[in-house]
């Protein structure tokens, strides 16, 4: 699921595009967009799967995606640093076909620790393609043109993001030379090399800007927080939550508050720090990072716990599975649409409005499973998913185009990237904690499980309504939302 960016200002390039560039550069650009975009969704029907091919625990089913996520958001801002400071075109080429080798040894896994390690791989390789595809737009696209290009950049990754299950399901189902779950990831080895081929001739060459460096003790301190927090979060509950599980979450907030000064010791150095904080602080962006960062704690734990519901209680497979999740793709896309007018006419209502329609279509989901179980024809669930897809695509593009009208055009990049960051840890944090919920009680039957995690989930809503309700009331006129 996407965001609305704003472009920064982009490095010096040769003169090697036409002035009126066509759709070759875009279509190599987005071949990688679409790729790390669905990588993060595309597992969720594979995990029953991979979890009986492989022997794999419950805790390793959460690795399975939130260490995707955790590796994609906490290098983001770092790689789009080295981008700017070893060129864009070269990171890019470099990320995509550090992802082909990543998804190459995630189909070739031959056990669950190889997997994750692969996995985790991945996301580096993503939080490398992900900001330089945006930042090359910018360099190959002017005007008119751009704006096009950034339309069709969002509707790519709405699309990769709403497809991934439907997507992946349709690749087990078919079960090419035996390969199984293997193939949602062997797939990406010939799309990803055909890029990788294709980048020279369809993209600019730039040149390193000026003082583009990263400070190696802030991006120690800035991995080593993401760490002490989502390591006693995966692991905790199995562990019995043993007292290094706590004394991590406390240091977390001691190593905080190290990053935070480490980044004002960078700033009186005239230097720019990674988590510039200042950009972040007037009201509407402070409440807006942290709706941005609930709403995605609720997507991707939601979409976890509804997969596996699917084919651990409803015995659904991979492929009947996606066609459910379809419902919820094609609601979200409408969503998306309707955003835009919504915040030009009703400004924070819209994002109030969407979290409030995500929340009840929870709770018809909680209602049909309360009543139902695991019985009954999964047609219960539709009206539930339907109108939480619909809610979920207006609160998204609602709120980062509400927000990002109130930014000042100098704030923008580092805005956008604080937005894409923490979408990517909201990601991993929600995979904990709802994931925990599930797994907690999983021993009472799926249903009861996904129950307690969709009451869950609800109150992630109310949350992301409540932080809406700091946004501005009405939208700036010329807000760009796209989803």
């Amino acid at each position: 699921m996407s965001t609305r960016h704003t472009l920064r200002p982009s490095s010096t390039t040769s003169p090697v595009q036409a002035a009126e560039p066509g759709a070759f550069p875009l279509a190599v650009l987005l071949s990688g967009i679409f790729l790390v975009v669905l990588d993060f969704f595309i597992v969720n029907v594979a995990l029953p799967s991979v979890q009986r091919d492989l022997h794999a625990g419950d805790t390793a089913l959460e690795w399975l995606v939130a260490g995707y996520g955790l590796a994609f958001g906490g290098l983001l801002l770092v790689a789009g640093r080295l981008g700017d400071r070893w060129g864009r075109t070269r990171v890019f080429r470099a990320g995509v076909t550090l992802f082909v080798i990543a998804s190459a040894a995630c189909g070739l896994a031959p056990d669950a620790s190889t997997l994750l390690a692969a996995r985790v791989l991945q996301g580096a390789a993503a939080a490398a393609v992900a900001p330089t595809v945006l930042a090359l737009i910018g360099d190959v696209y002017a005007g008119p043109r751009r704006l096009w290009a950034l339309g069709t950049y969002s509707t790519v990754m709405g699309v990769a993001a709403a497809s991934g299950q439907l997507i992946g399901g349709g690749l087990i189902h078919l079960d090419v030379a035996g390969l199984g779950w293997r193939t949602i990831f062997l797939v990406n080895v010939p799309i990803g090399l055909t890029a990788v081929a294709l980048a020279p001739r369809a993209l600019p060459r730039t040149r390193p800007a000026a003082g583009a460096g990263v400070d190696p003790v802030e991006l120690l301190l800035s991995t080593a927080v993401l760490v002490a927090v989502m390591l006693p979060l995966l692991e905790g509950r199995t562990a019995g939550w043993p007292l290094w599980t706590w004394a991590s979450l406390a240091g977390a907030v001691v190593l905080a508050g190290l990053l935070r000064a480490r980044g004002r010791a960078l700033r009186r150095q005239g230097l720019r720090p990674l988590l510039d904080l200042a950009p972040l602080a007037p009201r509407p962006v402070a409440f807006g990072i942290v709706a941005q960062t609930m709403l995605f704690v609720g997507m991707a734990s939601y979409f976890l716990v509804l997969g596996l519901y699917l084919q651990q209680g409803r015995g659904l497979g991979p492929l009947s599975s996606g066609l459910v999740f379809s419902v919820l793709a094609v609601s979200y896309m409408v969503g998306t649409r309707w955003a835009g007018t919504l915040v030009a006419r009703y400004g924070r209502g819209a994002t109030v409005a969407g979290a409030a329609l995500f929340g009840c279509g929870h709770l018809l989901q909680l209602a049909a499973v309360e009543r139902l179980g695991v019985d009954g024809s999964v047609l219960w669930l539709a009206p539930g998913l339907a109108v939480a897809g619909l809610g979920m695509g207006i609160a998204l593009a609602a709120l980062v185009g509400t927000v990002m009208a109130t930014v000042e055009p100098a704030d923008a990049g580092t805005v956008s990237g604080m937005f894409s960051t923490m979408q990517q840890l909201g990601n991993a944090l929600g995979v904990a904690l709802v994931g925990n919920v599930y797994f907690a009680l999983a021993d009472r039957g799926p249903a009861e499980a996904f129950a307690a995690s969709l009451v869950c989930l609800v109150a992630t809503t109310a949350g992301v309504a409540a932080m809406a309700s700091g946004l501005p009331r009405a939208g700036r006129a010329g807000a760009v939302v796209t989803a």
